[in-house]
């Protein structure tokens, strides 16, 4: 599959609309649109008014389509905020080789990046969403993976890329990092595995107007597994008492903290040399933040 996988950019409207009319003849005529921001895993297109479709941008990334297309279906019921709704399954054809599919279309827009630093109520949807979620049953659920990038899994899987990028740090950090690293791997996860988004970023969140979150959305890398990956966005994005709230609402205990603080240093070391604008600062404010070097 991997060999007639076509480019990124050739995922492009055309090929959308031909794959809709093909496939769904009812939404043949809607008009289709790139979306901003769609993502690196897939390719997200507007299909008229009501509707999106979203395709794998690689080989890599068709198990993602084939999970949510199964279990989006039965969390939905279950959870407090909108996810995306399964609305048509597109199969693997001459036109593109993968399975793909169509969502119901859910209004709202990302959260303002300023704004959610301290959104007390946002901090708290958010994390009672995430604790709706683990408690969901999670039997028969898609155990960590190649699908989910590992999340759910053991953050040690990590240690070869984060230890030789401690040199990235000046001494007194490297210190620090070292040791919530040590914790992190001591922290054996013991607890039942469950539910796990994966990916809990801004951009997987929607705000209506008000700034008020009603959906989380793109569950690629959803598992069933250790829940530590999930609290990644306390450092990444809260501060002062949204931060305090997120952390009391969605009920982790010290361990699972330790695990998460793992998994924050490790994406804040990888993208610490990312060339993509914006990216090396980000990873310099997510270090500051889980090294606790900020004075404020």
């Amino acid at each position: 599959m991997s060999a007639t996988f076509p480019p990124r950019d050739a995922i492009d409207p055309t090929l959308v609309t031909a794959l809709v009319r093909a496939e769904f003849p009812r939404w043949g005529g809607d008009p289709v649109a790139a979306v901003p921001e769609s993502g690196n895993d897939h390719r997200t297109f507007r299909l008229g008014r009501d509707h999106l479709v979203r395709l794998p941008a690689d080989a890599d990334y068709v198990p993602q389509v084939e999970k949510e297309q199964r279990w989006l279906p039965r969390l939905a019921p279950l959870l407090p905020l909108r996810i995306p709704v399964v609305a048509g399954r597109g199969r693997a054809t001459a036109l593109f080789p993968a399975p793909w599919s169509v969502y119901e279309w859910i209004d709202g827009h990302r959260p303002d990046a300023a704004r959610m630093v301290d959104d007390v109520a946002l901090a708290d949807g958010l994390a009672s969403f995430l604790a709706a979620l683990r408690r969901v049953d999670a039997d028969g659920g898609p155990t960590p993976g190649l699908h989910s990038a590992f999340r759910g899994g053991d953050v040690a899987q990590w240690e070869d890329q984060v230890v030789p990028r401690l040199a990235l740090l000046d001494r007194s950090d490297r210190d620090r990092a070292r040791g919530i690293w040590r914790e992190a791997v001591d922290a054996t996860f013991t607890g039942p595995p469950v539910w796990v988004h994966g990916d809990v970023a801004i951009g997987n969140l929607l705000v209506d107007d008000d700034h008020r979150l009603t959906a989380v959305i793109d569950f690629g890398c959803s598992a069933v597994g250790d829940p530590a990956c999930d609290t990644v966005i306390l450092w990444t994005r809260f501060r002062g008492h949204a931060r305090a709230t997120f952390r009391r609402t969605v009920g982790f205990d010290d361990a699972t903290w330790a695990r998460g603080a793992g998994w924050t240093l490790w994406k804040g070391l990888i993208m610490l040399t990312n060339v993509t604008p914006g990216e090396a600062d980000f990873a310099r404010h997510v270090l500051t933040e889980v090294l606790g070097r900020d004075p404020r």
